[in-house]
């Protein structure tokens, strides 16, 4: 356990020993340890070396502090993985670069198992600074979306996500709660009636996407891993594109918004009120959000009377010209 403090393993059971007994000289070592006592003598010898043990008297010797004979080790072996890691991405970004100028089919790795294209989807999340694009489809090829917790991991380090919903993903059980769970975090959600592919793109530097759409019986999924390049690019445009024309879920707390114009609306209204807007049938509402299909009707007329709607696509056009979402 401590060989990256240095330690091999006799090392580390004779000092772990002595930390238990306080002081010991080399026979009582010897006899714990299973060894002789020639053996116990130089492994205190090279302790006392190492700095990990100190003579307390005549043959007997006493563990120094673990923190002052561990700590500076721990530290300048960190410092070392910071340097190796820095080289790691020095040597990387040497390597894109390479590939640009030289070979450009390798631009574009297919990735060709699930194995794979889950690996490199978790990876994407893990080595994001600064931003992650997605267009989410219905059905999962992956992994279902509760089980992304590489999203959560990177929203608490300050990831910026966007990423657009497909309609029917939203109707599939479980979802709307774990879209408003994103968003209480710090996803930026939309939702469109459909998306055109699959899509994680990930500080603008290298995408995702899957290059089969639906994989029937035991075929494995194909995926491209696409780096700086035109095609990158283009993808970058297509999703822009897309959250343009899409619309904004929002689920806030305090129901406040950040828009100009005042919202009468409060934090479930304005869910309630982005699901319909996204297309959201109110049957699957009612079951996502474990409501009774009157209650959710009952809300929405209540949503149409404050809009002074007579239909939802007036209450849509309504809350679109009034900036409520």
């Amino acid at each position: 356990m401590l060989e990256v403090a240095g330690l091999g393993e006799w090392e580390e059971r004779t000092y772990r020993l002595l930390v238990r007994a306080g002081v010991a000289d080399a026979d009582g070592l010897a006899e714990e340890l299973g060894i002789t006592t020639e053996a116990a003598a130089a492994a205190l010898k090279g302790m006392l070396t190492a700095g990990l043990a100190r003579e307390t008297a005549e043959g007997r010797f006493a563990p120094v502090a673990p923190e002052i004979a561990l700590g500076p080790r721990l530290v300048r072996h960190q410092e070392t993985i910071d340097w190796a890691r820095q080289a790691v991405e020095q040597l990387a970004e040497e390597y894109r670069a390479s590939l640009r100028r030289g070979d450009t089919d390798r631009l574009i790795e297919v990735l060709p198992s699930r194995a794979a294209l889950r690996e490199q989807f978790r990876h994407l999340q893990d080595s994001a600074r600064e931003e992650v694009l997605c267009f989410c489809r219905a059905g999962h090829v992956v992994m279902p979306s509760e089980d992304n917790t590489e999203e959560l991991e990177a929203l608490g380090r300050g990831v910026s996500y966007r990423v657009i919903y497909e309609q029917a993903l939203l109707e599939q059980p479980g979802m709307v709660a774990n879209v408003a769970y994103g968003i209480k975090l710090g996803e930026q959600a939309r939702a469109v009636r459909a998306l055109p592919v699959r899509i994680m793109i990930a500080d603008r530097s290298t995408a995702l996407l899957p290059l089969v759409q639906h994989a029937g019986g035991m075929t494995e999924p194909t995926a491209a891993l696409i780096r700086e390049s035109s095609l990158l690019e283009a993808l970058i445009a297509l999703f822009e594109a897309q959250w343009e024309r899409a619309t904004p879920i929002r689920f806030l707390e305090d129901g406040q918004v950040t828009d100009a114009a005042p919202c009468p609306l409060d934090a479930d209204e304005l869910y309630l009120l982005s699901l319909l807007v996204a297309g959201v049938p109110e049957k699957t509402i009612a079951t996502q959000l474990g409501l009774s299909l009157r209650t959710v009707q009952r809300r929405v007329y209540h949503l149409m009377r404050l809009a002074g709607a007579q239909t939802r696509m007036q209450l849509a056009w309504h809350a679109a010209r009034e900036r409520w979402l």
